[in-house]
Parts: structure tokens; C-alpha cells; sequence
């Protein structure tokens, strides 16, 4: 048995002094101020946790972890061991690798490989095409996330453009559906528009021009106007902007078939930012302005969002150069997208309390993940410690990503992530990963 003991335990909306009783990979009892003294008694380790945080394991509900195929940029194993050093316990993974997770042999091999490979808890999102709606039907939703589909084309080029194709998805597929929403032809008229002024070497502040707010509110329109004609249980992913608000409810969240994800460079990042780091901040749906970058955050303490993520997507510095047309999409995020969320509660804009829930409660409800996301007896010991006393700066020696690199290189945030459990053992403590793998395959309940 293992005790962490008197920390500071911030969990389903409150913070209050307890400590946690591990017994193999679960949570046995959850005390509140002074553990019995025959529990002292028995107890293998005790970890003294005063003055640290004790939160439930992060559930991160999109990264993309690149194997099989891309793993110059990342891999299975090197990205669970990033992730649980940021303190993500859980991972959803996305279907656009090589060969495409659009089969169910494609999607067993996965499931394979991270049982030999993960730090970290895992599922494999489901890849809708054009074509494979046979496929989609078999879809076990106890062992598979969701069915993702690209209505805007991204990395691995898996656009679902075909409108009978969409149509069908939504009507017949009855997992949750998971959409990348940018509209196809708008981006498509902005190239052809800023070719004629720049030629094939767009400058990269003119990204999120080119894949624009209207190419992304028409899309996501378009997702949840299908969504509501079939009844179909909808997650929209990656929301980059301040009009596409309007589509989306501050209804609890229990009761909702239509959801929304935000990820963390959206809540961090702007515009402006371009400037300083270029293509480094190059994602797709696009980093846009101050003003959409302050109503996503209004939006998610209205409950008009429901859960923070990544889109965590490693890739080689080299793959980053470039301008608009040239510079691959996407960044290695899952490391610090934890410390990021409370440094912004740090100044004030959210209290950890609402990042636990955004970070690890409304992930399990979203996708009724079975027995995560909570501090509770009986369920899993995914759990994080923090040090919110200790500051943290991000430097090439410490970021663990095989890319070797992060968007938030030389930011120094107010708090440290010190252990990371994942099923009850150590999977990280005082800078270094263990070199066992404790991660399991996630189930799911309701989805």
C-alpha cells in the first residue's frame, strides 16, 4: 500500500487538506485531514505531500502521437513519456498516421502496440473516409473513443468531402463523432487569393487568414446542423473562434449531444504572436486574434466549452519552415499543457478548481470514461502532485518530445509537476520518467 499524505487535494470543485490510500492500481480510501494511525501502520511508502496539489491524472481527448509511419517526429512510447511528465495520464489518439486507422485491423495493431509501448493510458479514434462507413458500423464503443472526421483537410490529407458520404456518417455511425471543422472551399479561394499577392510564399501572419473564421464557422455549422437532423452525438474539436460560440450551449454538460474542445495554444496564444515564433505556432484550425483568444476563454467558464486539450503534433523543426503554404501544421503540446491551464489560474483568469474540471472531470463525462478522471475510492490511481511554490522554466534540456522542441521554450510557469501516477505506480517524479510502462487500454461506459 501506498499513502500520499496530507496534500492539499483538489478535486470535483473543492481543495481540502486529505490524503490518498493506493492499494495496486487503485484508489482504496480518500481521507480528509489526519489518516487513521493503524493505516500509518501498514503502509509500504508514504509520501509527504504538504504543500503540494493532489489532482486527478489529466485526460487529454486529442494528440497525435505518429506511429506507425511519421515516427521521425514521434512515436508511441516517446510521447507517453512526454505526456506523463506534463502530468496527462490519458490519451486519445488520431487515425491520420500511416497506414490510416480506418480499419479495425489498423485499429487493433494500434491497440497493440501501445500495450507494449505506453506510459500513459490509451484509446485510438476511429478515421471516417468517404468510403469506409462499413467499417464505421463495427465500431466497438466500449474500447474505441470516437469516429474522427476531417471535414477541413489537415495533416494525412483525410478529408471527408463527399456530402452523401457526411450524411450517412451522421446517420448511421452511433459513437461519438469528433469533427475537425474548417470549410474547404473558403480556404481554398483565400490560397488562390493570396497567391495572386504573394505568390507560392505567403507569409505565415496570413495563415489564419487564409484558413479564416468564416472557413470555420461553416463548417462547424454545417457538423451541428447534421448533428441535430440525426440525432447524432457530436464533438467539435479544436474551436479557434469567437463567432463560432454562437452555435454552441451553456447547457450542463451531463445532458448535452453536442460538445465543444478547445485546446491550450488557442487559450494562450494570439495573432500576435506570429511575429516572434512563426510557423511554430502554425496549427490547423489557426491561432487567431486577441479577440477570439478572449472569447474562448469567456466561453469556457460559461460552460459554451467543455473540455481543454492539445492536439498535440510533433514535428521536426525542419518540417516547420516555411511560410503559409510550405510550414507543416501542428506542435508538440502534451508536456505542458497542464502547467500552461494553471498559469493561467495563476493570473487570476481561471482557479485550479475549474482546470481540474476542465482537464480531468469533463473529459471522463464527455466520453464516459470508466472509473478516471475523479479522486474517488475505487477508481483508478491516476493522480498528479504539484509543487505550486516552485517555478518551472522550459528550456531544450528538459522537454522530453522526440521533435526535441516546444512553442513555450523560455517560458518559466509558476508551478512544477513533481509525480505522476499512472494506475498506481510512479510513472514520473523529480524530472525523470520511469522506464517501466504502467499505461492500459481505456473503456468506456455511455458513449
Amino acid at each position: 500500500m501506498l499513502l500520499i499524505n496530507k496534500a492539499t487535494i483538489v478535486n470535483e470543485g473543492e481543495s481540502f487538506t486529505g490524503s490518498v490510500l493506493i492499494e495496486g492500481e487503485r484508489i482504496s480510501q480518500v481521507f480528509r485531514y489526519e489518516v487513521p494511525e493503524r493505516i500509518m501502520n501498514v503502509c509500504k511508502k508514504v509520501i509527504d505531500a504538504r504543500g503540494l496539489y493532489l489532482i486527478p491524472g489529466v485526460i487529454d481527448d486529442q494528440v497525435h502521437f505518429r506511429e506507425p509511419g511519421l515516427t521521425q517526429k514521434g512515436d508511441i512510447f516517446t510521447e507517453s513519456r512526454s505526456a506523463v511528465a506534463g502530468g496527462v495520464t490519458s490519451y486519445m489518439e488520431m487515425p491520420n498516421t500511416n497506414p490510416q486507422t480506418i480499419t479495425n485491423d489498423e485499429l487493433l495493431r494500434k491497440l497493440e502496440m501501445a500495450s507494449e509501448k505506453s506510459a500513459a493510458n490509451y484509446s485510438f479514434y476511429f478515421g471516417a473516409t468517404n468510403d469506409n462507413i462499413a467499417e464505421l458500423r463495427k465500431v466497438d464503443k466500449k474500447h474505441v473513443c470516437g469516429v474522427k472526421v476531417f471535414m477541413g483537410a489537415s495533416t494525412g490529407n483525410m478529408l471527408v468531402n463527399n456530402e452523401k458520404a457526411l450524411q450517412q456518417i451522421f446517420a448511421e455511425v452511433d459513437s461519438l463523432i469528433a469533427t475537425h471543422c474548417e470549410k474547404e472551399d473558403i480556404i481554398r479561394d483565400n490560397v488562390d487569393l493570396y497567391k495572386k499577392k504573394f505568390g507560392e510564399n505567403i507569409p505565415i501572419e496570413y495563415h489564419p487568414l487564409i484558413r479564416s473564421a468564416e472557413a470555420c464557422y461553416q463548417s462547424s455549422a454545417q457538423a451541428i446542423e447534421l448533428a441535430d437532423k440525426y440525432g447524432s452525438r457530436l464533438h467539435v474539436l479544436h474551436l479557434s473562434t469567437a463567432r463560432e460560440m454562437s452555435l454552441f450551449s451553456n447547457s450542463p454538460l451531463e445532458g448535452k449531444k453536442i460538445t465543444g474542445e478547445v485546446c491550450v495554444h488557442h487559450l494562450w496564444f494570439t495573432d500576435q504572436d506570429y511575429e516572434r515564433l512563426g510557423a511554430k505556432i502554425k496549427w490547423n484550425p489557426a491561432i487567431k486574434t486577441v479577440e477570439d483568444r478572449s472569447s474562448l476563454r469567456v466561453a469556457l467558464i460559461e460552460g459554451k466549452l467543455d473540455v481543454v486539450a492539445t492536439d498535440h503534433a510533433p514535428h521536426l523543426l525542419s518540417d516547420k519552415e516555411g511560410g503559409s503554404l510550405q510550414a507543416a501544421s501542428g506542435g508538440p503540446l502534451v508536456q505542458h499543457s497542464l502547467q500552461v491551464m494553471l498559469e493561467l489560474a495563476h493570473n487570476g483568469l481561471y482557479t485550479k478548481e475549474f482546470v481540474v474540471d476542465k482537464m480531468c472531470h469533463a473529459p471522463s463525462i464527455l466520453f464516459g470514461v470508466k472509473d478516471r478522471g475523479f479522486i474517488r475510492e475505487g477508481y483508478f490511481a491516476d493522480l498528479v502532485l504539484i509543487n505550486p511554490s516552485e517555478s518551472y522554466n522550459v528550456t531544450p534540456e528538459n522537454i522530453l518530445y522526440k521533435c526535441g522542441w516546444s512553442p513555450f521554450e523560455g517560458e518559466t510557469f509558476h508551478n512544477t509537476i513533481s509525480k505522476t501516477f499512472v494506475n498506481g505506480k510512479i510513472a514520473f517524479e523529480d524530472g525523470v520518467v520511469s522506464e517501466k510502462l504502467y499505461g492500459k487500454a481505456l473503456e468506456f461506459e455511455n458513449n
